[in-house]
């Protein structure tokens, strides 16, 4: 395996590194060009590859080295690009390699790939990596687009180096840390290397192609577990008892890498694409690395303990042959002649016709993923006790569920354990009774077509006589009906305005969502006892599934004007999914009741950490980077990701909500509008919250730039931390933009950075340089500010903030009168500076 990875690869080196110890002068020939340390001493490096004969040593056809760093004379670690010739894709890496020293030209030998900063945007030759003035290393491609960076804009970078032990670091003036590649693991782990609680590998997809797979590898409830990125995840290995071995350790929360025996000249520990998880050590008398440990072999049952072993919706046997689920009107192979690769499923499932589908049952069958998730993780999709036809309902109800997985309980009786999927990977046959079974979810044909044409045939053999007499009865009757069809309509029309009886409605929803009762909503947060808060159309409690995974129930007050921000929020966040946006799980349409039920963002709201004057619940600095980013991202995929633009309308901390780790997701899209892409503006009412809208709404003409101007004003809150409007100020300082604008004209904007946190003090230098950014953003000519994409570069580093800016940020630029028909009348005073949040 490890010859087809060399041969695979004909590679390109370009070495970049180090500024410390650039005086070791050590050099090495290799291939007709020297590596010498002190040829590092540039802060930029460009892509240049140049060809060698294909038959060169060790198989490398393409090689343009810079600079090389040792190892006590025996082992080798290189940054730089491996490029592929035959497809021009090249990855910025970190390589192992040895010298040979049978040569007397003394080359090196089959680098082994242990990091990459680019898996999967790769480059072409011309690319450049720069270390800038601001402290950013920065990969750029050819033309000029931004790769990837380590966003270290601001952090005092004096200096990059390599370390021994193969770690890349980028350190200030006091030789600490700043950045380092150790924290960044892809799919491999070096001696000396940890992998901490909320990180992972993740394998590539397949030998040839490094770009990230579905395998992972994290640490999750006190174990080290392997599962398939779906929803849910799919664990095929955790377990708390293999606590450590000889090639690493392992503490609950870190795993980290050890080398075995010490004097093994070097060793890495990879997750492979085929999900095994490896140690490979360097063999000096074969020129080779060899696989010493599969640390996972001795925990499955062969092959089939593999989630792959036979592909989507494939069977494992015993004896680890593939095959697919017998029923072949609904599945085949996709390759008779290579079973392994997978099988195809013959029919399409439908969301609107739940009532045509139906399973298949495959008996002494098991999923690797129940026998580890519930262990694991809680999921909406783990039902612990359920009955088998309970089971069945629920991944009915579920469009995105494609099968169920069941395991009686060991008495006998009909209840189980059960594990919805919306994923079918590799299925392994039990043969161990009729414990466990997999049902998988197939579309019917309807026969209603049939019906319908076998009715219609039989209206032929009707006799002429019939036709007219029934078309005559039809007509009178037509005529009564539609005289009491509408007096009917117009007693429930009065009914309904003065009860405010919706019809029960099922939504037409582009995601996948699970409906709830009403009932069900009562019981799961205890008759609506614990509130978390309230907004401007109602409150959200919190509430337990019957697997103990907390959610939040937001439950909508009023009539017309709850129903449609139920149906936007319901048809935009049920079919979009970002990391950056609050998660909607399902949701309630009951007569009148209206409810929607989220992911429980266990720190609430961003307003409830800004406003405030307590040091210890205040947030640290590098933490108001991160959420700044969070939001950026999340309203950037909003702009310009999603199939129609989505603007949101109502930005604002309280729509901010935090997780337990302090990331930040954008909730709240009742009031959102959407935009197709080939619109550049919308005419609309005005919406939102006072205090956070835009100049142009005066002329009810907007753009999504009304987004982003309401993020400046968010950002510049967290950096100042307190509200827009704060009456309690003096009042020349009661509106923060005014006092935004004043203290810019002074130079004197570090008096407005949180005085009420030490370390935003600490860092109160940074903090004013991202205060550009929010002026930026809020420019009054919606056109001059930034796109939501641009700011994320910008908080990236990667790209310069625009420095003409106009600091009266509530000025509506001169335009024609358009004559644009408005659907409201608006009030001519600012909006930006009515009120603060409500």
């Amino acid at each position: 395996m490890i010859a087809e990875q060399r041969l695979c690869f004909p590679v390109l080196f370009i070495l970049c590194l180090h500024f410390l110890f650039a005086s070791s002068q050590i050099s090495w020939y290799l291939n007709g060009s020297y590596l010498n340390s002190t040829a590092g001493l540039s802060t930029s490096w460009t892509n240049r590859p140049f060809s060698f004969d294909a038959e060169s040593t060790y198989g490398l056809s393409v090689f343009t080295p810079i600079l090389l760093s040792g190892n006590n004379g025996n082992k080798y670690h290189f940054c730089g690009f491996s490029c592929n010739d035959q497809s021009d894709e090249c990855h910025l890496g970190i390589f192992f390699a040895f010298p040979d020293t049978t040569s007397t030209e003394r080359k090196l030998m089959d680098p082994q790939l242990v990091w990459s900063a680019n898996r999967d945007r790769p480059v072409k030759a011309n690319a450049t990596l720069k270390l800038g003035q601001d402290g950013n290393l920065v990969l750029a491609d050819s033309d000029g687009t931004l790769v990837w960076s380590t966003n270290t804009t601001g952090k005092s970078v004096s200096g990059l180096n390599m370390t021994e032990t193969g770690n890349l670091v980028l350190f200030d003036k006091a030789n600490r840390t700043v950045w380092q590649s150790f924290d960044h693991p892809t799919d491999t782990l070096i001696p000396g290397q940890s992998l901490v609680s909320g990180r992972k590998l993740v394998a590539s997809v397949s030998v040839t192609n490094w770009s990230q797979s579905l395998l992972s590898l994290t640490i999750i409830n006190g174990s080290w577990a392997t599962y398939i990125e779906s929803d849910p995840p799919q664990f095929y290995y955790g377990s708390n008892d293999l606590k450590s071995s000889v090639y690493f350790s392992f503490d609950g929360q870190t795993l980290t890498v050890q080398q075995y025996p010490p004097t093994s000249p070097a060793q890495y520990m990879k997750l492979e694409p085929d999900g095994h998880l490896r140690v490979y050590e360097w063999e000096e008398s074969a020129f080779d690395w060899k696989i010493i440990s599969d640390l996972l072999m001795n925990i499955n049952t062969g092959n089939c303990g593999y989630p792959m072993a036979c592909g989507r919706f494939g069977i494992c046997t015993s004896n680890g042959q593939c095959s697919c689920p017998p029923e072949q009107n609904f599945f085949r192979s996709l390759d008779e002649r290579k079973k392994d690769v997978g099988c195809l499923e013959l029919t399409t499932i439908y969301c609107n016709s739940s009532q045509n589908q139906s399973f298949v049952e495959l008996k002494n069958t098991t999923n690797l993923a129940f026998e580890f998730n519930h262990e694991l993780i809680s999921s909406p999709l783990w039902f612990e006790r359920k009955k088998l036809e309970d089971c069945k309902g629920a991944c009915l109800r579920n469009c995105s569920c494609k099968a169920v997985v069941f395991g009686y309980d060991s008495d006998g009786a009909t209840n189980g354990s059960c594990l919805l999927l919306n994923e079918v990977f590799s299925l392994v046959d039990t043969e161990d009774g009729m414990d466990k079974r997999v049902f998988l979810k197939v579309q019917n044909s309807s026969n209603t077509q049939n019906q319908s044409q076998t009715i219609s045939g039989g209206k032929k053999s009707r006799t002429y006589v019939v036709i007219i007499g029934s078309s005559l009865a039809a007509f009178f009757g037509m005529i009564l009906s539609i005289t009491a069809c509408f007096v009917i309509f117009k007693k429930r029309k009065q009914d309904s305005t003065k009860a405010g009886d919706f019809m029960d409605l099922e939504p037409n929803f582009t995601g996948m969502l699970t409906r709830f009762s009403y009932n069900e909503l009562r019981i799961i947060t205890e008759d609506f006892s614990r509130k978390l808060g309230e907004g401007g159309f109602g409150s959200v409690y919190e509430g337990t599934l019957s697997n103990g995974t907390k959610i939040a129930v937001k439950r909508l007050d009023g009539l017309g004007h709850v129903m449609d921000s139920f149906l936007t929020e319901v048809n935009i966040v049920g079919g979009i999914h970002h990391v950056n946006l609050v998660k909607l799980i399902g949701f309630c349409a009951e007569k009148t009741q209206r409810l929607l039920i989220y992911e429980h963002m266990v720190n609430g709201s961003l307003d409830r950490w800004i406003y405030h004057k307590d040091e210890e619940n205040g947030l640290r600095w590098h933490t108001r980077q991160r959420i700044i980013t969070d939001i950026a991202k999340g309203l950037a995929y909003l702009h310009d990701e999603c199939s129609q633009k989505i603007i949101h309308l109502d930005i604002k901390p309280q729509n901010i909500l935090l997780d337990k780790n302090f990331n930040a997701k954008i909730s709240d899209f009742g009031l959102s509008k959407l935009i197709d892409k080939d619109e550049s503006k919308v005419v609309t009412r005005m919406r939102g919250t006072p205090g956070y809208l835009a100049p142009e709404w005066l002329r009810s003409v907007i753009t999504e730039k009304v987004d982003v101007y309401a993020f400046g004003i968010v950002l510049l809150e967290l950096l100042c931390g307190r509200k827009n409007l704060d009456r309690s100020q003096a009042d020349e300082d009661v509106h923060l933009l005014s006092v935004f604008e004043r203290k810019s004209e002074q130079q004197q904007l570090m008096d407005i950075v949180d005085k009420n946190n030490e370390d935003m003090q600490i860092h109160k230098e940074a903090v004013t340089e991202m205060m550009s950014i929010a002026a930026w953003c809020l420019q009054g000519d919606f056109t001059k500010r930034p796109s939501m994409s641009l700011v994320v570069k910008a908080l990236e580093g990667l790209v310069s903030v625009e420095t003409n800016l106009d600091y009266d940020f509530t000025s509506l630029p001169e335009v024609e009168d358009d004559n644009r028909q408005r659907e409201d009348t608006i009030s001519l005073i600012l909006p930006s500076i009515l009120s603060g949040p409500r």
